[in-house]
């Protein structure tokens, strides 16, 4: 059962206070690494997102691109038959 300071919470103190300054700068190195990797993560998600929108904004273009000339050929057709019917 132990005390306040048995031997393991000792222990377990001194490999914390290690890992935390246990050398020169290995926090900051780690937090850098980390924000490189978010970073990198970022431009990758937004890399993909453009080049997913030039794809979509071509295929939405060219649906509506045929979809007037559709339109456009009901309205000359319709015309004709008003004409003819007159």
């Amino acid at each position: 059962m132990g005390g306040l300071l048995a031997p393991q919470h000792l222990l377990l103190l001194a490999v914390i206070a290690l890992l935390l300054f246990g050398g020169r700068g290995k926090i900051s190195s780690i937090m850098g690494d980390f924000a490189q990797g978010i970073k990198a993560f970022k431009k990758g998600l937004a890399d993909d997102n453009t080049a997913d929108s030039a794809k979509s904004d071509a295929a939405t273009k060219s649906i509506d691109h045929q979809a007037a000339g559709e339109a456009a050929r009901r309205a000359e057709a319709d015309s004709k038959v008003e004409r003819s019917l007159s």
